[in-house]
């Protein structure tokens, strides 16, 4: 059923209204999973997927917009995708990450974040994001992670290390550090520090997993799993993940 389709409009209206009384998440969090895969499927460059995928990005933070959605993290690049990834196919990504998020912030529309081991960039790439993401502190509007050279483990490890430094800066003992060693004091120390943790986990592309993506933050997010690759994901897509999350009962741990 294609976008545009008459039944597809009206598919996607039957569902935004089936939303109205379901609960519907704060934070969304999205694995931008496939686009290697669609490129191939295609019989495209790993770079048209890239691209292809990178143009989605907006019309996802539009669809967040319309619902209420206030904070929406994207992955983008991994720790292991800097190691794992040759430098030809490296670099045009690189790049592509670069414009991308120098365009949504220059729509003035949302709050970008830089998040992940932006250290383990390239120097000049790492001032890109960094500058981007400054001109956008006073912009009042949804607030967007974007998580470039991002890992898990690599992010606790990370808080622990700022917590472990912090303290010793300020002359604490050992045994002092050791108690101030707790969940909520690891969390003041995230990426994502002092925002809510996320509902709502997407990944596209079928993969059923989370690859370490917000380990800690997710220990009570919902999963959805979505068959399509990231640069197809509709807003028909988008809508029946939160219709599922809108079906769940949160136990939050119980």
């Amino acid at each position: 059923m294609a976008v545009g389709n008459p039944i597809y409009s009206a598919y996607e209206r039957r569902l935004f209204r089936q939303l109205r009384d379901k609960p519907l998440p704060r934070h969304v969090a999205v694995m931008l999973d496939g686009n290697r895969r669609w490129a191939r499927q295609r019989g495209a460059g790993t770079d048209e997927g890239y691209r292809a995928g990178a143009d989605n990005i907006e019309h996802l933070l539009t669809w967040c917009e319309e619902v209420g959605v206030e904070v929406v993290t994207l992955w983008l690049l991994s720790t292991d995708n800097l190691v794992g990834r040759t430098a030809e196919e490296l670099g045009p990504l690189l790049e592509i990450i670069e414009n991308v998020v120098g365009e949504l912030a220059g729509t003035g529309r949302w709050r970008i974040n830089m998040m992940g081991a932006l250290d383990l960039l390239p120097e000049a790439t790492a001032e890109r994001l960094q500058e981007a993401s400054a001109r956008t502190t006073e912009v009042d509007g949804l607030l967007v992670n974007i998580a470039v050279g991002y890992g898990g483990r690599r992010e606790i490890t990370d808080a622990v290390r700022a917590l472990i430094t912090d303290h010793a800066a300020r002359g604490a003992s050992i045994e002092e550090v050791v108690q101030a060693i707790d969940v909520d004091n690891i969390s003041d120390y995230l990426y994502t520090k002092g925002q809510p943790d996320p509902d709502l986990v997407i990944r596209t592309s079928g993969e059923q997993r989370i690859s370490g993506f917000l380990m800690w933050q997710s220990a009570h997010t919902e999963f959805y799993f979505c068959e399509a690759y990231w640069p197809d994901f509709r807003r028909v897509d988008f809508l029946r993940a939160l219709r599922a999350y809108g079906d769940r009962h949160r136990r939050f741990g119980g």
